[in-house]
């Protein structure tokens, strides 16, 4: 089965490194300022021509309070009117950008992400939505995957309602942990009642789907009182999970220099809580899809990882990975055929340059052959847990062997620890492996050995 997983723990200790989680390749490490405004209308005509359809991401950075680990782009204010400036050049920017497209290309797939998108009143997101809905051709049908990421204490029954009404039929909602005194050490107070109540609204309002995040490796968690956390919310039956690892790089993210890393659980203590909420899930029939997701056997990621049609972008596993991806607002991200591009990171800078009537776009990268190689062998080994070398050879017009020849000896060394199992035509990640399919990806990294491995977070 896809969703069989062995525990090895000597095998864990062995490849558990830091390194990409892959939602991209070249990962956004590789982005340099060379690229700009020129490259992404260029990229966009590109895409009207070829009528591609549309996968949309809006991120909306502000938050009411601050959570310790937290490393999103974010704005954390208690001025609700920050808001409306931001909208201002928001939909500038979706003006902008939507006058190179083609009214035919379809939105398949729409995303707001924060921050807290919620922190927009209810005015502010029939505004924005009724401007997203005015330049892009958004369905009215209700067939389109539509989500946003919900915090509990920011929605009740009526925002659920307002959005199920704008479009939306997907939501995210950030857990964490439900333990108090993880929640005192993280800043992030939120109930249980809180968030059974979001997911009560969303079922009852036909939502198609509902996602829960928790976080293992946070301040005072034990794998104890982490595993009452997991049996909680496979109680609130979500069709979707992501567990995440704590990654403690305060030196990068300020926020983080408040959590007392004397709190923090052993690396021991970190695996048994992803060891035992591994059994806690596949016991109540969730499946492992990889990299942290879980799902339902039922749920679309499921479905698509057996027929070998998931793909993986910057929103994570994905079904619509062939849509262009085109990201809007502070720091968002597109992928665009070959480009990847990044809007400003600063709030300031992003809507200054909107009011002068500019794209924000400050750095990205566009894709050679060898890049376009690699990310096409990576994608199949992190969504398919396998790859076939005739499907790349006929693609690519390579001899595969003969192109990583140079890596054979490092597959070999996986091969004989028994994560993968390497023939003369493919190779399949195996049941052990597959915790640790991101150090089976880091062997196709060709940027890998040039990074500073602190940027990244640890395999497990």
């Amino acid at each position: 089965m896809l969703d069989a997983i062995r525990w090895d723990t000597d095998l864990i200790r062995r490849y558990d490194l830091a390194g990409p989680r892959y939602t991209s390749y070249p990962t956004a490490v590789q982005f340099n300022s060379q690229v700009g405004t020129f490259d992404l209308f260029h990229a966009l005509r590109d895409s009207r021509k070829a009528l591609r359809p549309l996968s949309l991401y809006v991120h909306v950075p502000f938050c009411a309070n601050i959570c310790y680990y937290c490393a999103c782009n974010k704005v954390i204010t208690k001025d609700r009117g920050r808001a409306q400036p931001y909208l201002q050049r928001l939909e500038q920017e979706i003006q902008l950008i939507a006058c190179h497209l083609e009214p035919a290309q379809k939105v398949e797939q729409l995303h707001f992400g924060g921050g807290t998108p919620t922190f927009l009143s209810h005015d502010e997101l029939r505004q924005l939505m009724a401007h997203l809905r005015k330049h892009f051709n958004l369905l009215d049908d209700d067939s389109g995957d539509y989500g946003i990421e919900i915090d509990p204490r920011e929605a009740d029954w009526s925002t659920m309602g307002l959005l199920r009404e704008l479009g939306f039929n997907r939501v995210s909602i950030g857990l964490q942990d439900l333990d108090p005194a993880v929640q005192r050490a993280v800043n992030r107070l939120q109930s249980l009642e809180e968030t059974r109540a979001v997911i009560d609204a969303a079922r009852t309002l036909q939502f198609r789907s509902i996602n829960i995040d928790l976080i293992y490796g946070l301040p005072k968690q034990t794998p104890e009182n982490f595993a009452r956390t997991v049996e909680e919310v496979i109680s609130l039956q979500p069709d979707r999970l992501s567990v995440f690892n704590y990654a403690h790089l305060p030196e990068r993210f300020m926020p983080q220099r408040r959590i007392n890393s004397h709190e923090l659980p052993s690396p021991a203590q970190k695996l048994e809580m992803l060891q035992r909420t591994i059994e806690q899930l596949t016991a109540a029939g969730y499946r492992y899809i990889g990299m942290d997701h879980f799902a339902l056997p039922d749920d679309e990621l499921a479905i698509a990882q057996e027929e070998q049609t998931l793909q993986r972008n910057f929103q994570g596993y994905t079904t619509h990975g062939h849509c262009d991806l085109i990201g809007l607002g502070v720091s968002a991200i597109s992928q665009i055929g070959d480009l990847y591009c990044q809007n400003n990171s600063d709030l300031n800078q992003y809507q200054n340059t909107l009011a002068a009537a500019q794209l924000a776009t400050s750095r990205g990268l566009v894709c050679n052959a060898d890049d376009r190689l690699r990310r096409a062998v990576i994608q199949q080994l992190i969504c398919n847990f396998s790859l076939e070398f005739a499907e790349i050879e006929q693609a690519f017009n390579i001899d595969f062997q003969g192109y990583f020849g140079a890596l054979w000896p490092q597959l070999q060394g996986m091969a004989n620890d028994g994560l993968i199992n390497l023939e003369r035509e493919r190779i399949e990640v195996l049941p052990t492996g597959r915790l640790l399919v991101r150090s089976v990806c880091m062997v196709f990294d060709a940027y890998l050995e040039q990074q500073n491995r602190q940027r990244f977070s640890r395999v497990i």
